[in-house]
């Protein structure tokens, strides 16, 4: 009997143990790419799915990444209750490279270059406006031409695992991303746009956000 006593107890020491892991997990670190080409940060269980369709060339989708971030990223997806799949709506050149750096830089440091790109994005912007693109209308050429220009490149190039150019001349990529394009611009009027849970809601801003998400089990 004394026996089944310690056992008993050394097993529930151990699951104990195992929910205070999960629980101090921090679900940043998780990036889990989708079979349609999207990225999930966060837990893939959580209970409350946000979905954000962004450009990354978007300025009001900048403030909103700097403005949510102390709690949406640090807190709410951070704990596992919230998780963010990142949609992308590509509007033009500068943006199209950026998203392709992102996927290219895999599930370890999409997350890294996603916030790299929108940190800077207007550094970026102001040097992407003067670049002039390569005659022939080469479309692998134009976009090297403008993510070297503008400074992407440098600024992505230690998240990759491969040559940036390597990135930027991947068909299949550049594809899936076309066709989510269009397949988001059918359901939303422009970036960025959010799904709660499924649904397609109104408001873009952050304090109209939150309380949502808090009201559906965010902490």
């Amino acid at each position: 009997m004394r026996f089944l006593k310690l056992l008993l107890a050394l097993l529930l020491g151990l699951t104990a143990g195992t929910a205070m892991a999960q629980a101090k997990r921090d679900w940043r670190a998780v990036v889990t790419p989708t079979s349609t080409g999207t990225w999930v940060i966060g837990n893939p269980a959580a209970k409350v799915k946000l979905v954000e369709y962004l450009s990354y060339t978007c300025p009001h989708c900048a403030d909103f990444v700097a403005e949510s971030k102390p709690v949406l990223m640090d807190e709410f997806v951070r704990s596992g209750t919230v998780s963010l799949e990142v949609r992308h709506a590509v509007r033009d050149g500068l943006d199209l490279a950026a998203a392709m750096y992102a996927r290219c830089a895999g599930p370890r440091n999409f997350a890294a270059v996603h916030g790299l790109v929108f940190a800077n994005q207007k550094a970026l912007l102001d040097k992407a406006v003067s670049i002039a693109p390569p005659p022939g209308g080469d479309r692998d050429a134009a976009l090297r031409t403008i993510a070297d220009g503008s400074g992407l490149t440098t600024l992505v190039r230690a998240r990759l695992p491969k040559a940036p150019a390597a990135c930027l001349t991947d068909a299949a990529t550049r594809d899936q991303l076309i066709a989510g394009t269009r397949a988001a611009f059918d359901k939303i009027a422009g970036t960025p746009s959010f799904e709660l849970d499924g649904e397609l809601i109104q408001g873009t801003d952050w304090a109209r956000l939150e309380p949502r998400l808090r009201a559906a089990g965010a902490r």
